[in-house]
């Protein structure tokens, strides 16, 4: 009796991290669509004055943390 309620717990666990995973997912999109990679690549180009690429880069993702870090870089070139 107590396994079958450690089973249920336990998926009862994963249903919920499930449906808040997708939730963040969809969040995070919703972000991104939201903002403007113009604003990235003035904010970057602000850093880019003062600091050489990798804290002009750990600059832009602490302004912006829904950046990758692949994301990021491509901004770097373009504006190299």
């Amino acid at each position: 009796m107590s396994t079958l309620i450690i089973w249920m717990m336990g998926a009862g666990l994963l249903l919920i991290n499930i449906i808040l995973r997708t939730r963040i997912l969809r969040l995070e999109a919703r972000l991104k669509e939201l903002s403007r990679p113009e604003d990235y690549l003035a904010f970057l180009r602000q850093q880019a004055a003062q600091k050489d690429k990798v804290p002009a880069i750990k600059a832009l993702r602490k302004q912006y943390p829904e950046l990758s870090l692949i994301e990021a870089n491509n901004l770097w070139q373009q504006i190299q």
